[in-house]
């Protein structure tokens, strides 16, 4: 059965209906480009997704990495993929054109990323943390570290990743204890123990750049004193090119449930401490405010898995959706002939509500990345200070919704194209129960649901007396009016506007909460999170039914009339039917609900 990754129509719609990508050419940093360019940039990605990333899905998965003592051991397929991804410039595409890359905006190389995360999402993590990184240096690395690794991180002779996690400490980064002791020569010398570290070790490229954070000695407690270190896996000669083997070991391989083909390491740092003296690390940017810095390729991560849910949750609604159409099977509940000829089953009312609700879910959760990408790009080439400002607030407080959000519910559609299969969906002659898989990792890494629940009652709605919170309001309310005025939307703009007063209304009980008691304010923080993330996913759905329903017009051919129809009912279906349910959430939330955090663990 041939598949579709993502539904190029859908994409086109979502850059040039539901966001206004084509105004970004009237920008200087991108006068130079034009929508051709653009279709061709995400021809280009497809192209490579379809013959260099899809290739090995399922092998990648079947015969995951080995590590012989000396070596990982990768299939060959993924460093063909790794090539092709550098060699079409993608790990330098939006930098400037004075600095070797294609001056691309960031919502157009995320879309043309969309299309490999959805071919092979495990292959995908070792291009994806290399941009991370190699942002991470180009953001805050002085020239030297810059002139010495960026280029080959931008070509892909060197990869990148990010170490934070340590054995004994995953979100709780303030307590990591690697350390870092300052050497005569103006280096570091890095001791400690990394785990879960993506793409740690490999055989694609020739060096490894990790971004490590560590304490130097002496430093504050907790967060404050956090710094951030570049540490390769090999020094380099005078010439920059690798020499000898930097103090990096590789402990071993974790052995994961999905995503198997993305390394995923334990590493030893200083590990010959006593005769090398630690492995080398040079410091970036200042002393002690390596977390602040770590936190813009968090971010960056962050909405990249959202993103990667989405694609897979999309993934599996493609696939389940044609099998619906293509599979034979019982005939309606009105006709009593068992003689008559068996119906494809996307005619049972139940398959459609499935497929429905993957649709929802899927559709609205890559809406809600690109339109989380389009406010990164605002944030740093919007025509005034006032809307650059704006945009940085607003995707402040939207990423914790922009990571949690797709990982929940775009698993769940997973969930869903498996049953649509039926019998079919759970064995591995098909794709879906890898896809399921390797989507299961998306609510875990990046911070769990928990911490950005936390984080986003927590932190970034009373961050600045709730000026972001208000500005998200104004901008959902404004989305409010516009459906007003058009009769087959009004009801969804009413049913908007009554469960946005229902989260304001709870939102200031929840801020008084907090105040008294903030451990006990905090215990629900994580059904907060959803019932924001459902709010926020009903507005997306209203903004793109909005596009659809302008597009509605005398004259558009059969094909699109469908396509703009489908964004009408999948518009419907997440407001008249998911929308609702954040009612007994929200009571829940008001009252104070404390049986979770009241309950003893010497109860279990």
């Amino acid at each position: 059965m041939a598949e579709q990754l993502i539904n190029e129509r859908d994409i086109e719609f979502l850059l040039y209906e539901f966001l206004d990508t084509a105004q970004l050419l009237e920008r200087p940093r991108y006068r130079e480009h034009s929508q051709e360019i653009f279709r061709a940039t995400l021809n280009t990605a497809r192209t490579i997704a379809e013959k260099y990333f899809a290739d090995h899905y399922t092998k990648g998965d079947a015969n995951e990495p080995t590590f012989d003592g000396e070596r990982v051991h990768l299939i060959e397929e993924t460093k063909r993929a790794w090539d092709a991804f550098a060699e079409a410039g993608f790990l330098a595409a939006h930098y400037d054109f004075d600095e070797g890359g294609m001056q691309l905006p960031e919502v157009i190389l995320r879309s043309a990323l969309a299309y490999v995360s959805a071919a092979n999402v495990a292959t995908a993590g070792y291009p994806f943390l290399t941009l991370g990184a190699a942002n991470l240096v180009h953001a805050f690395a002085d020239d030297a570290l810059k002139a010495r690794f960026l280029p080959p991180m931008m070509d892909g002779r060197f990869a990148g990743t990010m170490a934070l996690t340590e054995p004994d400490q995953g979100s709780a980064l303030g307590d990591i204890r690697t350390i870092a002791e300052p050497a005569e020569d103006g280096s570091y010398r890095i001791r400690g123990q990394k785990m879960f570290i993506s793409g740690g070790d490999q055989s694609l490229t020739e060096n490894i750049v990790h971004m490590v954070l560590a304490k130097i000695k002496g430093a504050p407690a907790g967060v404050k004193g956090i710094s951030l270190f570049l540490v390769p896996k090999f020094l380099l000669d005078e010439d920059g090119n690798p020499a000898g083997r930097n103090d990096v070991k590789l402990a071993g391989l974790l052995h994961k449930m999905g995503y198997r083909n993305t390394t995923s390491t334990v590493l030893n740092f200083g590990e010959n401490w006593d005769e090398e003296g630690g492995a080398v690390g040079y410091l970036v940017g200042e002393p002690h405010k390596g977390l602040g810095y770590m936190f813009q390729m968090m971010n960056e991560a962050r909405i990249g898995v959202g993103f990667g849910a989405a694609v897979l949750g999309y993934r599996g609604y493609q696939h389940s959706l044609q099998y619906a159409k293509e599979r034979p099977q019982g005939r309606l509940p009105s006709n009593r002939d068992p003689l008559s000829k068996q119906v494809p089953i996307i005619q049972h009312a139940d398959v459609r509500r499935m497929l429905l609700m993957q649709k929802a879910y899927t559709e609205g959760g890559l809406a809600l990345c690109l339109y989380a990408t389009s406010l990164f790009e605002d944030q740093r080439t919007a025509a005034t200070e006032e809307q650059r400002q704006r945009a940085a607030a607003l995707l402040d407080l939207l990423t914790p919704v922009v990571k949690s959000w797709p990982s929940k519910y775009c698993l769940k559609a997973n969930e869903l194209a498996i049953q649509v299969l039926g019998g079919s969906g759970y064995i591995r002659e098909y794709p879906l129960e890898q896809l399921y898989r390797d989507n299961r990792l998306n609510p875990i890494h990046e911070g769990t649901e928990a911490i950005h629940g936390l984080d986003l009652l927590g932190r970034k709605v009373p961050a600045n007396q709730l000026i972001s919170y208000q500005l998200l309001q104004e901008e959902i309310r404004n989305a409010i009016m516009r459906a007003r005025d058009r009769d087959t939307l009004a009801p969804l703009a009413e049913s908007l506007e009554q469960a946005l007063q229902q989260l304001d209304d709870t939102t200031l009980v929840l801020m008084g909460q907090l105040q008294k008691d903030v451990d006990l304010g905090l215990a629900n923080a994580t059904l907060y999170l959803d019932v924001f993330g459902r709010v926020v996913a009903a507005w997306i759905w209203l903004r793109q039914a909005l596009a659809a329903d302008a597009a509605l017009t005398d004259g558009i051919n059969e094909e699109d009339a469908h396509f703009y129809r489908g964004k009408l009912q999948a518009a419907r279906f997440y407001i008249e039917w998911e929308l609702p349910e954040i009612g007994p959430q929200l009571a829940l939330l008001a009252s104070g609900n404390a049986v979770p955090f009241e309950t003893r663990e010497e109860w279990f």
